[in-house]
């Protein structure tokens, strides 16, 4: 491998991209996705991606795609254009060292370095990063309609077609007794041929929290997801015991927070997500603490596309454990691939590509046709 590679140039655009339905979250409702995609061209050739992508704009957290090419362009390229291209976690170190926060930025960029090496030493991002262990992750869908016929029917679609055996409900839109029916419902049609979790997304008060959770051991729900906003509040609903597991996800926020809500014991798993994480490399820390403290772990997704999607897939396929599979599905919920070839959603799991790098190839037409801004040539997509 060649020593003295240099960035030579980051560049990023914005790409809106239209959805099958209406993703309905406690917080927002998405019509549509955006991307931020993030290109890093090096001095021997090689092109690296990254992508960072939110919920529902600002509505999920204090970045949005708009807010992250922003960050990129104007305080993370200036530092490392001219830096050595195949020493990622000290690109990454450098930009630690100015730029505060801006996890879901950090991440995109990462992403990019390391697509970029993977091109550079002809290894897929696995094997940059301590090994896959695994080359196929079960995924979940996430039924969040918000109509409980038409939850059902989607449900009964993905069965038959054997895309998802596991589904995630988005609740906290309307009261808990309405929403523990929902749950309830979608449980009973489906009996033992499908798994049943919900997500709360931080909605409920500690004592709606309380009761929802004891109503839905009854609907035969088997996880919730962050129900209250504070990890404080989480640890208390855990020591209540109910017969299901807890999931951190929106207080997870990167190694230091996995170190306490695993102090506090205020979860059963942790929903790791890349971007929310800081990056790939911490990401790896986060599962490091749970590993650590018995807590296992979920693959969570921030919606993303296709870049960042295979990115997590490529991290989580070097946990020792992930025991609740993973929810890598945004892709599926955009109705136009970028892709020059589709990622590989088949028999209940998505195949983690084996190529250099993130292994994929971008389409440049698709590109093209979806960026917001005209600043990239369409042909720049591709390799």
């Amino acid at each position: 491998m060649p020593g003295h590679v240099r960035i030579e140039k980051i560049e990023t655009v914005l790409l809106d991209l239209p959805t099958i339905r209406p993703h309905k979250l406690s917080m927002a409702v998405m019509e549509g996705q955006t991307l931020m995609l993030v290109r890093v061209s090096c001095s021997d050739g090689t092109v690296g991606w990254g992508e960072g992508t939110t919920i529902g704009g600002l509505a999920y957290g204090a970045e949005s795609p708009e807010s992250m090419k922003l960050t990129v362009d104007t305080y993370m390229a200036p530092l490392l254009v001219g830096m050595n291209a195949n020493a990622v976690a000290a690109a990454m170190a450098r930009v630690g060292s100015v730029v505060r926060d801006n996890r879901f930025a950090k991440c995109a960029v990462e992403t990019a370095l390391f697509d970029a090496l993977g091109q550079r030493t002809d290894l897929p991002v696995p094997e940059l990063i301590g090994g896959r262990l695994r080359d196929r992750l079960p995924v979940a869908w996430t039924l969040a309609s918000g109509d409980t016929r038409r939850n059902i029917d989607e449900a009964e679609h993905m069965l038959e077609s054997r895309r998802h055996r596991i589904f995630k409900l988005k609740i906290g839109r309307r009261s808990v007794k309405e929403d523990v029916a929902h749950v309830a419902a979608i449980k009973r049609a489906l009996g033992d041929r499908g798994e049943v979790r919900v997500d709360v997304n931080m909605a409920w008060s500690e004592q709606q929290a309380r009761n929802g959770l004891a109503a839905l051991v009854d609907a035969g729900c088997e996880l919730v997801e962050q129900p209250v906003a504070s990890a404080a509040a989480m640890a208390r609903l855990a020591a209540l015991g109910f017969p299901l597991a807890l999931m951190a996800d929106e207080s997870l926020t990167g190694p230091a927070s996995a170190f306490e809500l695993a102090r506090m014991a205020a979860a059963d798993v942790f929903a790791i997500k890349i971007e929310q994480s800081g990056g790939l490399l911490a990401a790896q820390r986060v599962a490091a603490v749970a590993e650590s403290a018995g807590i296992a772990l979920y693959g969570g997704t921030m919606l993303e596309g296709a870049v960042s999607t295979i990115a997590s897939a490529h991290v989580f396929s070097t946990f020792p454990r992930l025991e609740w599979g993973t929810e890598l599905f945004g892709p599926l919920l955009i109705t136009e691939d970028i892709l020059a070839e589709p990622l590989d959603y088949a028999d209940f799991h998505l195949t983690v590509p084996s190529g250099p790098g993130l292994g994929l190839t971008l389409d440049p037409d698709k590109v093209d046709f979806f960026r917001r801004d005209r600043k990239f040539k369409p042909v720049a997509a591709g390799r």
